[in-house]
């Protein structure tokens, strides 16, 4: 991708299954909605210093993603971003995000563990559902609302802690 491109629009390179690996410039600060979705030979990806924003699928369907490091710039992350990317094992997660929107994580079924950051006071709406590798989770504290099957089917679950910072916890939010 040229230097000079600064944002990646909406369905840019979805559905490019042969597409392995890509490094987004410096230059680029928002990553658009769908971006790279269902990239399904996408194994390795290089969020720059730059970007601020990743919108909504922008990675969704990326079966073959292993690992992704958010960087501090980094301060939105859309809804159902790396939604059914069951290759994912890891994820770093900087301190510069408030909100894990709706179905961020949901269908990462080789996710074994996730950091959530103390800057984060919302887990929303099925973020980790159907997370199945998921062992434990410690909510930190700050975490204000966890929402609605946030941690539903996640099978492997045999440890969680959640802070007294915590008032609203929806339904559904441990079924299953």
């Amino acid at each position: 991708i040229p230097e000079r491109i600064t944002l990646i629009e909406g369905y840019t390179f979805a559905g490019c299954n042969s597409l392995t690996s890509i490094t987004i410039p410096d230059s680029v600060a928002t990553i658009g909605n769908n971006a790279f979705a269902t990239c399904t030979g996408l194994t390795n990806v290089t969020i720059p210093n730059n970007v601020a924003s990743i919108k909504y699928r922008a990675f969704a369907g990326c079966a073959g993603l292993l690992s992704v490091t958010i960087p501090r710039s980094v301060t939105d992350i859309g809804d159902s971003v790396f939604v059914d990317c069951s290759g994912l094992t890891s994820i770093a997660i900087p301190d510069t995000i408030a909100v894990f929107g709706a179905r961020t994580f949901q269908g990462c079924t080789s996710l074994t563990n996730i950091a959530i950051p103390s800057s984060v006071f919302e887990i929303g709406f099925s973020a980790f559902a159907d997370c199945v590798s998921l062992t434990s989770v410690t909510i930190p504290t700050g975490v204000r609302i966890v929402d609605i099957a946030a941690f539903s089917n996640c099978s492997g679950l045999t440890s969680i802690s959640i802070p007294n910072t915590v008032h609203k916890i929806g339904g559904y939010a441990f079924s299953g």
